[in-house]
């Protein structure tokens, strides 16, 4: 979800006094070592595993980063945080998630996410095969330029839609299910910095903050996604929900950097109505949910255009939610 940036701090200009030709040998060696392969300002970077990256560096420009991820189960969180063993049979999911995205101009880029999702849990159910999620389309534009001499950050405003693409009524199986049926509208606010540390090695700080709400609803029929069974008839629709959260990325060397991310989600409990096969109405709210999670990761890049993440997420707090680990692997390209 995050695009490569690098920026330059080797530009050299003509000095005619002693200071200047000091301080003009002072960038050559600065340059020199960075031929070499050390950490500095001109850093490559993949992007954390959970950031939003901001606008494209350039009109033209193509992003593509397919996410590989597999979700581990190792407990829960109930409705009052306290964490108690996995329930039985444990859901598992493999899932690969690809972010499209084209620079339109300088301040403004599209994006596109693809989300292709296999879940089972032991001795009881799986996916009738990958199954295409719901598929969300965002604008991004930059309203403030970074001006690191001035410690001035990027901010960037995300404004997208869901669309309901995935499987989430008239299942075979309740694994089926990876769609809500809605249009989903979805907003974030962006920023990003850059420093330079002592022994020369770049900082990156990314914060965010997504919130999403509904704008329509559902049609439900039997097994749902929303947790209905054979013979209900009514409608759906998921709750809000939102993320929160920093990412910091320090390059150890031009090539090699280091990456956390710390992110709190929640999300508010779906509501549905209808008639269940008895008749019976039924009307109800889910319970709401929330979970922090750190993703530690490390990002070899070969250039300013190729570079590969691996790392995990980890959900170590939360309510209402399951304790898990998530492995991930992501390969990041620009065009």
């Amino acid at each position: 979800m995050h695009t490569r940036s690098s920026t330059t701090m080797c530009g050299l200009r003509a000095a005619t006094s002693q200071r200047a030709h000091v301080w003009m040998g002072g960038r050559v060696f600065a340059c020199l070592m960075a031929g070499m392969g050390t950490a500095h300002a001109q850093q490559w970077y993949t992007g954390s595993l959970v950031s939003p990256s901001g606008v494209m560096s350039r009109p033209g420009a193509l992003n593509v980063e397919p996410y590989y991820s597999y979700s581990q189960p190792l407990g829960t969180f109930d409705t009052q945080g306290a964490a108690g063993p996995a329930r039985h049979p444990m859901q598992r999911m493999f899932a690969n998630s690809t972010l499209w995205k084209y620079g339109i101009t300088k301040d403004f880029s599209v994006q596109m996410h693809t989300v292709i999702d296999y879940g089972w849990k032991n001795g009881t159910d799986h996916s009738h095969g990958p199954k295409f999620g719901d598929f969300p389309v965002d604008l991004i534009y930059c309203f403030v330029r970074p001006d690191p001499a001035r410690y001035i950050p990027a901010f960037n405003l995300f404004a997208g839609m869901i669309f309901p693409t995935g499987d989430y009524s008239h299942l075979g199986h309740a694994q089926d299910g990876i769609g809500t049926g809605a249009y989903v509208f979805r907003v974030a606010l962006t920023e990003q910095s850059t420093y330079t540390l002592p022994g020369n090695h770049a900082l990156r700080l990314r914060m965010w903050n997504w919130f999403r709400r509904a704008v329509s609803s559902a049609a439900l029929h039997d097994v749902t996604s929303y947790g209905t069974t054979q013979g209900f008839r009514g409608r759906g629709r998921p709750g809000m929900s939102g993320e929160a959260g920093f990412s910091l990325e320090y390059g150890i060397t031009r090539k090699w950097v280091l990456a956390t991310d710390v992110a709190y989600d929640w999300a508010n409990g779906s509501y549905i109505h209808g008639r269940n096969a008895g008749g019976q109405v039924v009307n109800r709210v889910g319970s709401a949910s929330g979970d922090w999670q750190v993703a530690p990761a490390v990002e070899y890049n070969w250039n300013a255009r190729w570079g590969v993440i691996a790392g995990s997420s980890f959900y170590y707090a939360g309510h209402n939610k399951s304790i898990q680990v998530s492995p991930q692997l992501a390969i990041n390209a620009i065009f």
